[in-house]
């Protein structure tokens, strides 16, 4: 009878006792959404330019230091004087013919300029005779010098070649001639005529000249080198920005400090990838050039990553503190507690999952020392432009209809419980932020592909609103500098 009566208790004594190991209350869904980053439209400047003195010495090389030489009968050196006489015009002297000889020389040719002005001074001299004139003199010498002066506008056609628009005038300084028999014999006229061909010879050798500096060349290099990933953090998180070039640019040449310059600047898109390095995008053929592309400037985001498992540990050593002090919960009394394990996750509409192995009794032995996982939601936020990142609205994730976990629900609601948690959760990204940006500077301050260099200065550096993503709490800091690449030959 005793043994038939002790039966219900013990079954309710094993049913009590299954249910204080009760698992708790149902996880929180677990989101695995990696850190997307938006994109960016970046600006870099690509410097192509050549020295002046380089480009004045090559004119000087091909171009002969004789210009041009003359050998030719003139009949009419010296018109004929007449007179008028009796109302008739009547010749006094006859009109005497002579055999021009002479050259033309230059000096050394000069290039300068300023803005998108190139200037080129060709100093010229003459030397020329009028020989057996009229059989009377045997050779007469004259000489003269002249200033060539050329203002070139200075452009490229659709497929990058150099195109200059000159504008030429000159005029004698000394013009060549010489006095015989009262009248003037001038060569001005002569030279002249050889002349026009030198000038229209420099109007179609400056762009041949141009294209020496092999300005296509290198910036199709530049274009190839610049489909590239560069990283800018090796770990926590290992971060890449992936460079897309889809425009170049031209501004016009420019001339300045002994050297002229192609103001160019290259439209890219920079996207930042978290983990393994992206797939290098696939260059393209350098595109014709396109007009003046918008603001100059990099920009880029670094992210700055605190894990979760960073989290985890803090929240523990938290709750145990707290548990040390003491806890009394409302309408329970005083409570010994125990945490274990906290795990920490992404969970849906950009909170937090925080999950608690506890074992919780009451003092009062009213109630069963009960154990499992009870499972928090909290919402992460940051102030604007702030690195210090807190959590609210911090929350039972799911109710139980478990007799044996309400105690521990009760502990979880409770507000001091819930208040440890919450700061718990505060974080301060201001170590890892300056970790990050100091990485990321040096990783942009001089990246060589091949013989370019991508070389940056970061000047403005904004972080902002916190991203719960599967792989844990991201700060996305938003990068703005001044960025260039320059063709520099490894030796």
């Amino acid at each position: 009878m005793l043994a038939a009566r002790a039966l219900p208790l013990l079954l309710l004594a094993l049913a009590v006792a299954a249910c204080s190991r009760d698992k708790g209350n149902p996880a929180p869904p677990r989101i695995e959404t990696p850190a997307v980053l938006p994109q960016q439209s970046s600006t870099i400047v690509v410097p192509v330019s050549a020295s002046l003195a380089a480009l004045e010495q090559q004119f000087n090389a091909r171009t002969p230091t004789e210009l041009w030489r003359i050998d030719k009968a003139e009949p009419r050196c010296v018109p004929g004087k007449r007179v008028k006489l009796f109302g008739r015009a009547v010749k006094v002297t006859p009109t005497l013919g002579c055999r021009i000889v002479g050259r033309v020389t230059r000096g050394r040719m000069r290039l300068g300029g300023s803005g998108d002005t190139l200037t080129i001074a060709l100093p010229v001299k003459a030397e020329i005779s009028a020989r057996d004139v009229g059989g009377i003199i045997g050779r007469e010498t004259a000489t003269g010098a002249a200033l060539v002066r050329a203002t070139a506008k200075l452009s490229v056609d659709g497929r990058w070649a150099p195109v200059a628009k000159v504008d030429i005038a000159y005029d004698w300084t000394e013009p060549p001639g010489i006095d015989f028999l009262g009248a003037r014999i001038r060569f001005a006229d002569k030279a002249d005529e050889k002349l026009k061909g030198v000038i229209a010879g420099l109007e179609r050798d400056l762009p041949r000249e141009l294209a020496k500096l092999r300005a296509r060349d290198e910036l199709a290099g530049i274009w190839r080198q610049a489909f590239t990933s560069i990283q800018l953090n090796r770990d926590r998180p290992p971060a890449w920005m992936r460079l897309t070039p889809r425009r170049l640019g031209f501004g016009g040449y420019r001339i300045a400090g002994g050297r002229i310059e192609l103001q160019l600047a290259a439209e890219a898109l920079t996207e930042t990838f978290v983990g393994d390095r992206p797939a290098d995008p696939t260059p393209t053929a350098l595109p014709p050039p396109a007009g003046r592309i918008g603001p100059r400037g990099l920009r880029f985001f670094i992210p700055v990553l605190a894990d979760y498992a960073q989290l985890e540990p803090v929240v523990q050593r938290a709750l145990r503190k707290l548990a040390a002090k003491g806890i009394t919960l409302t309408g329970v009394g005083p409570v010994d507690a125990e945490f274990g394990k906290v795990t920490i996750y992404a969970t849906e509409h950009g909170h937090i999952a925080v999950g608690v192995q506890t074992r919780v009794k009451a003092r009062n032995g009213l109630l069963p020392a009960t154990k499992g996982e009870i499972w928090l939601s909290a919402l992460p936020f940051n102030a604007a432009n702030s690195k210090v990142v807190r959590a609210r609205d911090v929350k039972i994730a799911g109710r139980s209809d478990s007799t044996a976990v309400n105690l521990l629900i009760t502990l979880f609601d409770d507000t001091v419980v819930q208040a440890n948690i919450r700061d718990a959760l505060t974080h301060d990204f201001a170590r890892d932020y300056n970790k990050v940006l100091i990485a990321a500077r040096r990783a942009v301050a001089g990246h060589r592909e091949g013989d370019f260099v991508l070389s940056a200065d970061i000047t403005d550096v904004r972080n902002g609103p916190i991203k719960v993503t599967g792989q844990g709490l991201f700060l996305p800091v938003q990068v703005t500098g001044t960025a260039n690449i320059r063709f520099a030959p490894g030796r």
